[in-house]
């Protein structure tokens, strides 16, 4: 079973998540909790695979209970639930090792999906998030981000940074190999090894970063 928590300051948005997961034979929510500082506590209390953090909370935001999560509890998987208004917070949370992002108005296959990926160590990333995200690392200012990102990307071979790409579309294993003619599993072991090149943590931070060197989309 994996087991879950739900962190959102709003009783009935814990309700509904609560209710779409518990649909699921393999998710068990074993722990809610209306701010950040709490949430922290009863993850490591009740050995918590997932966290399912909002942003915004009283007492202690999502951005730092991730924090001190990956501080103390790193077996934690934490994923941010967020609005479309909230891009620039949500960057911050994927580069600090968050799994991964979805909004709260994501269909509950997704967050079921969601909740598997990073139970299973991966990472991440709503398709259609990803691209309204994109739109912020377009038009951030370029403070030398983009250069050090194509610096790195440099050092991956022409069938990696193309892997790289896919990733930065926010495509998953599956949808990546179907489109260059590749098997799953062979593009599992090419996101393994670009990960490790990069030294990336997960896929979600090899796709920002291939959206910094303008890969993607």
């Amino acid at each position: 079973m994996i087991r879950v928590l739900i962190a959102d300051d709003e009783p009935l948005i814990r309700a509904g998540i609560r209710m779409i997961l518990t649909s699921a034979e393999d998710i068990e929510v074993v722990a809610e909790a209306p701010d950040g500082r709490e949430a922290v506590e009863l993850a490591r209390r009740h050995l918590v695979d997932v966290a399912l953090l909002d942003i915004r909370m009283p007492v202690m935001d999502g951005l730092d209970a991730l924090a001190e999560l990956r501080r103390t509890a790193p077996g934690v998987r934490a994923l941010i639930l967020t609005t479309f208004g909230e891009r620039e917070n949500v960057l911050r949370a994927l580069r600090q090792g968050g799994a991964g992002f979805l909004l709260k108005d994501s269909a509950p296959g997704e967050l079921i999906g969601a909740v598997r990926a990073a139970a299973a160590g991966d990472a991440y990333l709503s398709p259609a998030a990803t691209r309204h995200v994109a739109d912020s690392l377009v038009h951030a200012p370029d403070t030398g981000r983009a250069a050090r990102a194509r610096a790195r990307v440099a050092a991956l071979s022409e069938r990696e940074r193309e892997v790289l790409a896919l990733l930065g579309e926010g495509l998953s294993n599956a949808d990546a190999g179907r489109r260059i003619h590749m098997s799953e599993a062979t593009v599992k072991t090419y996101v393994s090894r670009i990960l490790a090149k990069l030294e990336c943590e997960n896929r979600v931070q090899a796709a920002l970063l291939a959206r910094d060197a303008g890969l993607g989309g």
